[in-house]
Formats: structure tokens, sequence, C-alpha cells
């Protein structure tokens, strides 16, 4: 009897008939009517939304790349740092149609968009090293791993049609460089996902302000209707024909100032901006310093007043190089430098040359100076210390 519960005499009790409507079913897939819309999370419409669609996206990304790609860098191995090398003689025409400057600008822009950036081997020189070098579109990429989790091979996918990559072998035809992810094994974080919310409300708040200034940058109003003996209600016609109206004469900016003819009953009652309105523009720089955040650009780099985090533009400037481009290019360089060197057969080393960079001269003049008046270093030690090679013999 204590199992009564799964007894087969138990007889259900059937469920109460209910009624429902031949909508509800649309009506629950639309549920969330009033809530937040916020965008598509992939890369493409990240990219369009948030680069090609925010000027401080897009902004921050140019500003990055462009910096990054414009750094100074230095070949070197063990031994002797190099003015005339191989590698550098690839990297200062990767391919006939862009430069040094272009290929790591797209290099950079793709990482800094999808996370992921992708270089192609293309052909073999006499030296090893490939003949050309091209960036390959993230969003077209993919990733096939193999039964131990690394991956077997990459697909390039283009109009319904899919080139491999195979990396099993070696050298490895493709570089691939992700940002951190803490989710992911095989693809990279962008800060364009980061900044997803924020990119969502500077959007939205543009939105709003061409919506004002299409209506003439006016708030909305009230017309009230006092009809005969205080009945307030329009008939039908009355109300499509005031609506009309409206529509055709005092909507839009061509239409600001118009004066409004009312006829008896009718009275306009203006509506003025209210404190939350009053709030929106802060609302929407707030939003446009969280996507500089995001991507490491100090807020006064990209003109968003309200930030007083530096003292003033250079201080910016330097902690621009400092925090976000030389750490981003060291990390660049080196993984190139590591896959270059597999395809020559012996290592070499590509790094930024801080030296040689203007918004950092105040810093190593001071650095140069402050190692160079320690008389307890030998000058092998200063050299050291500055980053710079050993001095050969003769």
């Amino acid at each position: 009897m204590a199992f009564r519960l799964f007894s087969r005499e138990e007889t259900s009790i059937p469920a109460p008939e209910r009624k429902a409507s031949a909508t509800g079913r649309v009506v629950a897939f639309a549920s969330g009517a009033g809530r937040p819309i916020w965008s598509a999370r992939d890369t493409g419409s990240l990219t369009r939304g948030g680069f090609m669609g925010n000027p401080v996206g897009f902004r921050s990304v140019k500003l990055i790349a462009e910096a990054a790609a414009a750094v100074p860098l230095v070949c070197e191995d063990r031994e002797r740092r190099y003015d005339v090398h191989p590698v550098l003689d690839l990297l200062r025409r990767p391919n006939p149609g862009q430069g040094r400057a272009e290929l790591f600008e797209a290099l950079f822009g793709q990482l800094l968009l999808s996370g992921n950036g992708y270089v192609e081997a293309v052909g073999l020189s006499g030296a090893g090293l490939p003949e050309e070098l091209h960036v390959l579109r993230s969003d077209r990429m993919s990733i096939v791993p193999g039964t131990d989790g690394w991956p077997v091979a990459f697909e390039y996918s283009v109009g319904g049609r899919k080139h491999r990559f195979d990396m099993t072998g070696s050298p490895d035809p493709i570089c691939h460089i992700k940002s951190f992810h803490p989710q992911d094994d095989h693809y990279g974080l962008s800060p364009m996902q980061a900044a997803a919310v924020a990119l969502d409300v500077h959007n939205s708040a543009s939105a709003w302000s061409k919506a004002l200034l299409d209506n003439a940058a006016r708030p909305s109003g009230a017309i009230v209707y006092k009809g005969v003996d205080g009945q307030g209600v329009l008939s039908p016609e009355q109300y499509d024909r005031l609506v009309g109206e409206i529509e055709m004469n005092h909507q839009g900016a061509r239409n600001a100032g118009r004066p409004m003819l009312l006829e008896g009953g009718l009275d306009w009652k203006p509506m003025g901006f209210s404190p939350s309105d009053m709030e929106f523009h802060e609302t929407k720089l707030s939003a446009a310093r969280e996507i500089a955040l995001a991507f490491g650009v100090p807020p006064m780099l990209l003109g968003i007043p309200g930030d007083a985090t530096y003292a003033n533009y250079a201080e910016a400037h330097r902690a621009f190089y400092r925090l976000t481009v030389l750490p981003l290019a060291t990390r660049v360089s080196a993984s190139v430098a590591w896959w270059l060197s597999e395809h020559m057969g012996t290592e070499v080393d590509l790094r930024p040359d801080p030296d040689r960079i203007p918004a950092l001269a105040e810093e190593r003049d001071q650095q140069w100076a402050r190692i160079g008046g320690a008389s307890f270093l030998s000058d092998a030690e200063k050299r050291a210390l500055l980053g710079l090679p050993p001095l050969t013999d003769g």
C-alpha cells in the first residue's frame, strides 16, 4: 500500500478543460515586447553595428590599429640585432597590394573586431620564408579540431565554397592569433563583444536623437478636445481628419514653426522635456566612455568630455601607448616572428622599438639618463637594461 501512487488501479483525474485563444501562441512568442532589444552578438552583426555604424567603436579600432601598425619593429636573435634580414624584407612588402603598415593594420583590426587574426603564407622563397603574406577575414574562418582538441585544419568559406588549410604538418600555413577567452578553447574574445551592451545603448541614443531631429527637435504635445457638455470624444471621421492634418502639416523639420489652426473645442498642450530626457545626453556619453574603456582608449583621445583621469592630452597619449598599443603590438609581433621562424628554420624575434615612438620620447630620455648615470653598472649591464643586444667584438 505504500506504493499505491504507482498502482494502475488509480484513475488519473482529467485536467480541467480550458479554452485558449487561437492567437495565444503568437502572443506568447512575442512576450518580450516592452523589454530591451539587444542586437545579435555574432561577428558580422557586431562589426556592422559597432564599427561601421558607431563612430566611437570605429575610431577606437582605427586609432589602435593604425598606431600599432606604425610602431617600428626590431628584428634580432640571441646574438645580434639586424638592420637587414629576410624577415624584414618580407614584411616590408608582404604582398603586391599591401605594405607592412597595411598588413598589420588589417591584422590588428581583425583582432579587435573578432578576437581572432589569421595570416596566410603563400608560396616559398629561397630563404624558406613565404613569398607573400595575406590577412584573412576572421568571420569566414572556422577551426576544425582533432580528437585531442588541437586544430587539425582551418576552413575558409567564401560564396558557398570552402578551402581547407591542413595544420597537421610543419610549418603551419596559417598563423592564428587570438585574444584571451575564458570560455572558449579555439576562438578569442574581442573588445567589441565586451562592449556590446554599451554599443546598443549608444546606437539607440543616436537613433532617438535622429528621430527627435526629424520631428523638428521638439518634444511631443497633446491635443485636448473639450466637446459640448464636457463630452471629449471625437467621432471617427473627426479623428481621422485631425490625425491626417497633423501628419501632413505639422510633423518633420520642414514644418517646424508652422502655426496650428485649431477648431472649436481643441486645445494644444505642449509637453516639455522630462528630467529623464534631459539626462539622455549623459547616458549617451556614459555609453561612449564604456566603449572606449573596453578598447583601452582614453576617452580624452576620442573627444569625449567629462573624463578627468589624465591631467593632459600628452599623459593620456603615453598611457594609450603603454597600456594598449605596445602590449598588443608585442604579442602579435612575437607570434608572427615565431611562425616565420618555423618556415625559416632558425629562430628570430620581432618586437616593438619604444625608442622610436615619439609619444614615449620623454619617458625614454628619463630612463636613458637614469641608467647612464648609474656608475655602478657596467656598459654591458646598461645595454641589457635598455633592451639593447651586447656589443660584438671589434
